[in-house]
């Protein structure tokens, strides 16, 4: 039995993340990928107490990492008294099954499952919790095999006779029946939402997006003056949030997603689509990003890789850089003439930067600490206001 480590009160799994450096990424790279790994561990309470790396083109296809690498890691866990192994990519069926089979009673997660397990945990309404349930019974159709050590094991006596099935048959078809149960669930779910969004007509629609953590919940608390539940975790909000705001004389609505981040599990984009409508039906998108985050700029490519699979790259957008308190500048020497390209920007010249090259509307504020907020409202009241003259030319403003 793996001893747990205890902080505070609270008992957390220690876990190694596992992660491959592919030929098209940096050492560096898959460390900010791994520090990410270690963040959604802790956002669903485990502790990773070790990373192993591995340069390869590609996966190795039936074990993820090579053998020697594998052996180094079956080691290290059991001299640590490690209980769980996270992989930073989805595994498929078969290397599940082989990896699993080479750690015997230790728990294996790939980067899907970890997101569903957080998902899972974070679930609160009905609708959240239908969506996930779907979500993880996709994931788990096709690695059923794995659960079974018995397949070929035929039901028999009074009752069972007749052509028969597998174990594995009968779970596959319980399966199929629960997803196809849960799909029209989410069916009546997508319809009453989509009536309670026509009833918001005649006011603009604004939608916070962003990379999880980058503080949208609390932007949300301070514009609306309400209290959203904001934490430093991933994943803090999965139930879409609908406020009405009021900037100067003019309402609008504003919503507050669900986080996006790399690698999201295809079934979650697919299963939250009645969430995922908040943004798709906006009339103007609030982009959130962490300005103090080393890697904001990959996180912003991801949420508009994310939108345009959505088909919601193209919309009127605000770009909100958010947390300019915690950007770290490092100092210079004003003697110096010639500039050091390997330093990080200030925050004036990334302002500049953001400024002349985005296409959107750019600010730079700090939702905790209060700065530039009223800057902000400025900015939303300018563009809400254009946008409702151009949708509702015969409505009257307030």
């Amino acid at each position: 039995m793996k001893k747990p480590i205890t902080i505070g009160k609270e008992e957390v799994e220690k876990a190694v993340l596992v992660g491959v450096i592919q030929q098209q990424e940096t050492e560096t790279q898959v460390e900010e990928y791994l520090d990410e790994l270690a963040f959604l561990a802790e956002t669903a309470g485990a502790k990773a107490v070790k990373r192993f790396t591995q340069k390869m083109t590609n996966p190795h296809p039936k074990t993820f990492v090579g053998s020697g690498k594998l052996e180094e890691i079956i080691e290290y866990v059991k001299k640590n008294d490690v209980s769980l192994v996270i992989f930073d990519d989805e595994l498929s069926p078969s290397q599940t099954r082989n990896i699993e089979n080479s750690f015997k009673d230790l728990k294996v997660l790939d980067r899907s499952n970890l997101i569903l397990d957080i998902f899972a945990s974070r679930a609160r309404t009905a609708a959240a919790k239908t969506q996930v349930e779907l979500a993880q019974y996709e994931y788990l159709l096709p690695r059923l095999t794995r659960m079974w050590t018995h397949l070929s094991r035929q039901k028999g006596g009074i009752g069972m006779r007749g052509p028969g099935e597998t174990e594995i048959e009968t779970d596959r078809r319980i399966i199929r029946d629960k997803i196809s149960l849960l799909k029209k669930q989410l069916e009546k779910i997508d319809k009453q939402k989509a009536t309670q969004r026509k009833g918001r007509q005649q006011m603009i629609r604004a939608a916070l997006v962003g990379y999880t953590n980058v503080g949208k919940s609390t932007l949300m608390n301070l514009l609306s003056k309400s209290d959203v539940f904001a934490e430093d975790k991933l994943f803090a909000t999965l139930d879409t949030t609908v406020r009405k705001i009021v900037v100067g004389n003019l309402p609008f609505l504003l919503s507050d997603t669900v986080g996006f981040i790399r690698k999201l599990p295809h079934h979650l984009v697919d299963s939250f689509k009645s969430t995922l409508d908040e943004v798709r039906e906006a009339d103007i998108l609030l982009h959130v990003v962490d300005i103090s985050h080393p890697q904001f700029q990959d996180q912003i490519n991801t949420v508009n890789e994310t939108l345009s699979d959505m088909g919601a790259r193209d919309k009127p957008t605000i770009m909100i850089f958010n947390k300019i308190d915690a950007y770290k500048e490092v100092e210079r020497d004003p003697d110096d003439l010639i500039e050091d390209e390997s330093l990080p920007p200030t925050l004036d010249e990334l302002k500049k930067t953001y400024l002349a090259k985005e296409n959107y509307p750019c600010i730079f504020i700090s939702a905790q600490k209060k700065i530039n907020i009223e800057s902000l409202r400025e900015l939303l009241y300018e563009q809400i206001r254009d946008l409702h003259l151009k949708i509702y030319p015969h409505r009257m403003l307030y």
